[in-house]
């Protein structure tokens, strides 16, 4: 990602059983296109997105999700991250809901 993006952001938290597992295969997934890294000791990583950047933290029983982009962009982005981590926690259920600005969800 270039430049500083900062005029729009967007939170989700996803209650999950397994949340580092999770939050390790969809930034695997999604950085190899632009770029990720998932780091074990702080259960957390980042992933670039034409567009944008993500961020993804494993809390107890949650995962944490965290957009900025352009405000345009957030739509897409939101849909791109969140379908992934939907399609990859099938069997489990998961389910994410976008709460935009900076209010992070409970």
């Amino acid at each position: 990602m270039t430049g500083d993006i900062t005029d729009g952001e967007s939170h989700a938290t996803v209650r999950t059983d397994r949340p580092e597992r999770y939050g390790k295969q969809l930034v695997s997934h999604l950085g190899r296109r632009n770029g990720g890294e998932w780091t074990p000791d702080t259960r957390s990583g980042w992933i670039d997105l034409a567009g944008g950047r993500a961020t993804v933290t494993a809390g107890e029983g949650e995962l944490h999700l965290h957009l900025v982009a352009e405000s345009g962009e957030l739509p897409r982005l939101e849909d791109v991250v969140g379908r992934h981590l939907v399609r990859f926690g099938e069997r489990d259920g998961l389910t994410v809901a976008w709460v935009r600005g900076g209010q992070v969800p409970t």
